[in-house]
């Protein structure tokens, strides 16, 4: 999952996205001010900022990118529904670039639905969850002559975030099946692409964790996160509440200390830096 992200190396004009929506190394002064806004709770501010930029766009993709910021300024302020709105723009343009980038137009139009999706799934609203993971799974396929390794990372995704929503609804069973279709999509991805493989190995320690948790099994999902290496701050939250779980206070405060100190633009930040700072403020919040 965003989300939940892939390290692939995107096209150029994937990177040249990023860095407009203030998630590359060229960030512009007025996004970098929203993105302070957005991470301090301050949304209605950094939106105004956003929708600026909107409006400014030089370029279609320009235009993308500041909607794409537009939505992670809501799943800041906690709008699935706002969020796959802006999600929804930003995957109309890259149904634009499908005659000349297709294998990037699909998987960014991929990307975007699953980045709403991880969204909607860590705010509680599973169904519109489910069905954005479904569009990612689905437009992410559209590749033409997709390589294999490609095809393995969607259904892996797709495993993995059925996994997720099984264990959030309490279908032990489920949950189970869809882990284990991905330990074994993994295994074949491994001979497919090695270098993919490597990437995503990372993420599924937080995907037994997850499974664990909702399990009610804490001290396994403690073990899972804590094999978790890449620093993820919604980790950090689930770490933080798993900890609440086992009675432990202390360990709880500092994974959410660390988890509020997040400062990327992206889905994990967007549920771990407002839900950390509850925690550290003593407001009660359901568990995710």
């Amino acid at each position: 999952m965003k989300v939940a992200v892939c390290a692939l190396v995107f096209a150029l004009a994937a990177g040249a996205a990023a860095a407009q929506q203030g998630r590359g190394p060229e960030m512009l002064p007025a996004a970098r001010q929203a993105t302070e806004l957005d991470l301090a709770g301050k949304g209605a501010e950094a939106r105004a900022l956003w929708q600026k930029e909107i409006e400014a766009a030089a370029t279609p993709a320009a235009q993308a990118a500041a909607e794409r910021n537009m939505a992670m300024s809501w799943a800041f302020s906690g709008s699935c529904a706002r969020t796959d709105a802006y999600e929804q723009k930003v995957i109309s343009y890259w149904r634009t670039r499908e005659a000349a980038a297709p294998a990037n137009a699909f998987y960014q139009q991929g990307e975007m639905a699953d980045e709403a999706a991880r969204v909607c799934i860590d705010l509680g609203d599973l169904d519109a969850a489910a069905r954005l993971y479904k569009q990612g799974h689905d437009l992410g396929l559209k590749e033409p002559n997709i390589p294999a390794g490609r095809r393995d990372l969607w259904e892996y995704r797709y495993q993995h975030a059925l996994a997720r929503l099984a264990a959030r609804r309490g279908d032990k069973a489920q949950a189970q099946r869809q882990v284990a279709a991905a330990r074994a999509t993994l295994g074949q991805m491994q001979k497919d692409d090695a270098k993919l493989y490597q990437q995503q190995l990372g993420f599924f320690p937080y995907l037994e964790g997850y499974i664990a948790f909702y399990a009610g099994d804490y001290q396994t999902a403690l073990a899972d996160f804590q094999k978790d290496e890449r620093h993820d701050p919604f980790i950090a939250c689930m770490l933080g509440m798993t900890y609440e779980k086992l009675n432990q206070p202390e360990p709880a405060r500092a994974a959410y200390e660390e988890a509020a100190k997040a400062r990327a633009h992206n889905p994990p930040a967007a549920f771990a830096v407002p839900f950390a700072r509850r925690k550290l403020a003593g407001a009660s919040h359901p568990a995710r």
